[in-house]
């Protein structure tokens, strides 16, 4: 998945992120984001639900009644 070029990027990130947010706070960082990323997919997961719906109503209002 990553690339030798990247993972010096990633521990450059994560370097900064230590020294501004401090070892006490940066666990919390991270369950937040977890968390951020976490809700993003459901709501996602629940747009194409909505959106398969949306379609499948459409589906039967243009389906000629025999």
């Amino acid at each position: 998945m990553f690339v030798t070029g990247h993972i010096w990027e990633l521990v450059i990130i994560l370097v900064i992120a230590l020294l501004i947010f401090g070892p006490g706070k940066l666990p919390k960082v991270g369950r937040g984001f977890g968390e951020m990323i976490r809700g993003f997919k459901q709501e996602a997961e629940a747009a194409k639900a909505e959106d398969a719906t949306t379609e499948e109503a459409k589906a039967e209002k243009a389906a000629p009644k025999v």
